[in-house]
């Protein structure tokens, strides 16, 4: 009799197992995938702007690009420490204190419109002017990006 008993239990055990597995089963296929997904375009890729600085003037190449993410490397070739500054119409972006000799870097989202860039206040090296046009075409499909 404990045997059949045995036998019993381990069958219920067994049906028990596999109900809780099919719940399982249909909870996880239930929630996978949805019926409404944006397919955006990926934003413009961001682009890379030089910048020199040094006692006379601020040299920006390009100076003239499309809206979006711009990552600007400044160089600092003058002879005192500078705020590489990039003043909008109604907003101003700067990099920390950059000491002579080395560089810095400004990571900046602009719109379009047109921009000045400075050494900061108090500089005597003459403004860049920049001219930002409409937004960058998408960066999609486009091979080899990060």
């Amino acid at each position: 009799m404990s045997t059949r008993a045995a036998g019993r239990a381990s069958r219920r055990g067994r049906q028990a197992g596999l109900a809780v597995i099919g719940v399982l089963a249909a909870a996880s296929l239930g929630a996978c995938g949805s019926k409404d997904f944006p397919n955006d375009p990926r934003p413009p890729a961001p682009i890379e702007v030089s910048a020199k600085v040094d006692s006379k003037k601020v040299v920006v190449s390009p100076d003239r690009f499309g809206a979006g993410l711009v990552n600007f490397t400044v160089a600092n070739l003058s002879d005192s420490p500078i705020r590489f500054t990039v003043d909008g119409t109604t907003k101003r972006f700067s990099t920390s204190e950059i000491q002579p000799g080395f560089p810095g870097y400004l990571k900046v989202q602009l719109s379009q419109g047109d921009y000045r860039a400075t050494a900061g206040h108090g500089a005597s090296a003459s403004a860049a002017a920049i001219k930002v046009g409409p937004e960058r075409t998408s960066s999609q499909n486009k091979l080899l990006l990060p």
